[in-house]
């Protein structure tokens, strides 16, 4: 998976991988040279439309000469996040992974916080009707899991000896536009997604001195299966693309590039920020 080789051997764990925007960031994160730890409720993808044969992310990597696991993971559980961490300490701890360091102190050095829901595309509702399930659910999935996948990364990233750059870690959350501006019918997606926006300042800001990086991507409207269903249940594709500065929504690679920059060198004084991938969309 020849490229640039930003992320040569750093131990890098995406959680939502198998699908959407997890995907397009883990193989990317693979053609630079990552060391990949996948994870997932399910190794096989739920994309809308995704064919039914199609590889699963992890096995894609390892067959273009790339190195990745698949963990089953559920986000929104303690345990099982814990369990993910200790797992990609399992897989690569032991591997020569910084030559610089001992290989008993190696684990991961990224954590790209990704996975996520919006119950809201399917069915959206106004606060007044929204449900305390609906809105447990949606905080659990996209805010409590970006809560634990920083607290158990950086558990761990302070247990390692640093990067040769200094740097002890790298943490990508994925945010959203709807955490900077609000959508229509969408009260706890956009409640979500503003969590996740300020804790990644919070992180940012408590860790800063133990060079652990923690920044957030926040794509506007892109090519996933969470957009079908927003396109077909809250602003139907013909009255988007007419709003849309570049005409239209992007494609999970525009994002994943980006998430690349950020655990990558590139970023080495970049830290409590929230990108904007939207093609000029909040500009307007």
């Amino acid at each position: 998976m020849a490229s640039s080789q930003r992320l040569l051997n750093k131990v890098a764990i995406v959680t939502g991988a198998s699908s959407g925007l997890g995907r397009a960031i883990a193989l990317a994160y693979a053609r630079e040279g990552a060391l990949l730890v996948c994870a997932d409720l399910q190794a096989t993808s739920r994309s809308v439309g995704a064919a039914v044969l199609e590889t699963n992310t992890d096995e894609l990597v390892r067959q273009s000469g790339g190195k990745a696991i698949f963990v089953q993971t559920d986000v929104g559980n303690s345990a099982s996040v814990e369990a993910l961490i200790k797992a990609a300490v399992d897989e690569y701890g032991r591997l020569d992974v910084e030559r610089s360091m001992r290989a008993d102190n190696v684990g991961p050095r990224s954590i790209v916080n990704n996975a996520g829901i919006s119950v809201e595309a399917r069915d959206p509702q106004p606060i007044h009707t929204t449900t305390e399930e609906v809105w447990d659910l949606t905080m659990q999935v996209n805010a409590k899991s970006v809560f634990l996948g920083c607290k158990y990364a950086i558990t761990q990233m302070l247990k390692q000896d640093p990067h040769p750059s200094g740097d002890r870690g790298w943490i990508v959350n994925t945010s959203s536009i709807m955490g900077l501006i609000a959508g229509p019918n969408n009260p706890s997606y956009c409640a979500s997604k503003g969590a996740v926006s300020s804790l990644t300042r919070q992180v940012a800001l408590d860790y800063g001195k133990d060079r652990i990086h923690c920044n957030a991507i926040c794509p506007g409207y892109i090519q996933t299966a969470i957009m079908a269903e927003t396109t077909t249940n809250l602003t139907p594709l013909d009255d988007l693309k007419r709003r849309h500065p570049f005409g239209g929504p992007g494609k999970p690679e525009d994002v994943a590039k980006f998430a690349v920059v950020l655990a990558s060198d590139d970023a080495a004084w970049v830290s409590g920020a929230n990108m904007y991938i939207d093609g000029a969309y909040t500009a307007r």
